[in-house]
């Protein structure tokens, strides 16, 4: 870390975030006696802290985002040059750089063509559900405008996304929540006894589930089906074998739009640059955000089919016949720059081949540690994406304690390794450690994440 700030001025710093910070998803007592946490460089892999100490970063900033690493000058000075040219202007015109990136982003994307920008990934997943009621009103009399989500996603902080959000403790004392919104089962196997389910074709059993649920609330309710391709926060569950297919199948069925939440999968987060992209999904829409621009910018996207588009301009002469939203910082110039930069890194140093060699690599050291530590009860995740669920007992699955859990988190971060962890999400199932370096991450990298758990695991644990 060089030393552009001294002592003096960065315990000025500290001060003021202590007196007039209120920082996401913290709880502020402890900040009467201790230090809160500034984070103040980054670069590459590593970020230091006010006090100098670095720190190996596993989970991309905190929040899945930082996907090409810290300190990439290309990119600040591709914002750096469209800001002086043009900041903003609102979303009604257009702008180069988000022509451009549209472009760039749906020449990924085949059966995609329309890209509506925001400012984040909650933004983006309202503009999403908000679309799907539009349509239930133009063409299905405000009809089928129910929208139905899974048990452990989540997508975002909003009241309405908070209603299709399958994380209690999350929406916990944030009620009542908009209707309309219902509720399907989760698909993670390795919980698959808990739900009755049986021991063969698991995967199509969870996605029928998903059509009951269809049938008992009326197929001609609901308009939309939301789901992550890979669920997050909610314990990094891949979906088993034969669940995509299926789920694809039903909405075709029943003429539901599949909606599909990107916003921590896409743009390389599991090998390809998109998560639905491993499964053979071709979705009606998708959003994103975290990694689109890798933090060094803020931008979300709504993407859709050329006949999710159609329905909002069939006619013209009908003067609520368009979707009639804004975002206002959807109209920022400087999201597309850094997104188009990021994306030509991405490409150019070959990051999503990266990804799946190095999740590969990492995965089976994951193994091997569960192989070492009767806590791990199971392994998962795709590309540089994965999850190690803490048990208490392997043959009753019973999970570890939250508690326990955070010890290790608390463990490695002392250590010097940021790593992350369901917490205050899932109640009784916060439990697995969560780990997505940047996209850029080499075998020390990773070496040095699996050494760090393996020493957090053995004091905790022994």
């Amino acid at each position: 870390m060089d030393g552009t700030l001294s002592k003096n001025d960065l315990s000025h710093v500290v001060e003021a975030d202590r007196a007039h910070v209120w920082h996401h998803l913290i709880q502020h007592k402890p900040f009467e006696t201790n230090d809160p946490r500034i984070i103040v460089e980054g670069k590459g892999m590593r970020v230091w802290d006010q006090k100098g100490k670095e720190h190996l970063d596993a989970v991309s900033g905190g929040v899945w985002t930082v996907n090409v690493g810290y300190g990439r000058e290309s990119i600040a000075k591709a914002v750096y040059d469209q800001l002086l040219k043009l900041n903003y202007f609102a979303g009604s015109a257009g702008s180069i750089p988000g022509a451009l990136f549209s472009e760039k982003l749906i020449s990924k994307m085949p059966g995609m063509t329309r890209v509506y920008y925001t400012n984040s990934g909650s933004e983006a997943n309202e503009k999403a559900f908000k679309m799907v009621r539009q349509i239930a009103h133009k063409r299905y009399g405000g009809q089928k405008h129910k929208i139905l989500y899974r048990d452990r996603d989540y997508h975002g902080t909003t009241i309405g996304c908070l209603s299709a959000g399958g994380q209690d403790e999350r929406n916990a004392q944030y009620g009542p929540f908009t209707p309309g919104f219902v509720r399907v089962p989760h698909c993670l196997e390795y919980r698959a006894s808990e739900q009755g389910a049986p021991t063969e074709n698991y995967g199509e059993w969870a996605a029928d589930q998903i059509e009951q649920v269809i049938l008992r609330e009326g197929p001609d309710t609901v308009g939309a089906l939301c789901l992550e391709p890979v669920t997050a926060g909610g314990g990094v569950i891949t979906p088993p074998q034969g669940y995509w297919d299926r789920v694809q199948e039903i909405c075709r069925k029943y003429d539901i739009l599949l909606h599909i939440d990107e916003v921590v999968c896409g743009v390389g987060r599991t090998g390809k640059w998109f998560g639905y992209q491993q499964y053979g999904v071709q979705p009606d829409m998708v959003t994103m955000a975290k990694g689109v621009a890798s933090g060094y910018a803020a931008i979300a996207c709504l993407v859709t089919t050329e006949d999710v588009f159609s329905m909002f301009k069939d006619n013209a002469d009908d003067p609520m016949n368009y979707f009639r939203d804004i975002s206002t910082f959807g109209g920022c110039t400087a999201g597309p720059a850094a997104a188009l930069e990021n994306m030509r890194i991405i490409e150019d140093e070959g990051l999503l081949d990266n990804t799946t060699a190095m999740g590969e690599y990492m995965l089976d050291q994951l193994h091997a540690l569960a192989d070492k530590h009767a806590v791990i009860g199971n392994v998962r995740g795709k590309g540089l994406f994965l999850g190690a669920e803490l048990v208490e007992d392997r043959e009753t699955r019973k999970p570890m304690a939250e508690k326990r859990v955070q010890k290790v988190v608390a463990d490695c971060m002392q250590q010097g390794i940021i790593i992350g962890a369901t917490n205050r999400s899932l109640p009784g199932y916060n439990n697995t450690l969560c780990f997505s370096p940047a996209l850029i991450a080499t075998k020390d990298d990773i070496d040095q994440i699996i050494a760090s758990v393996d020493e957090a695991l053995g004091r905790e644990f022994a």
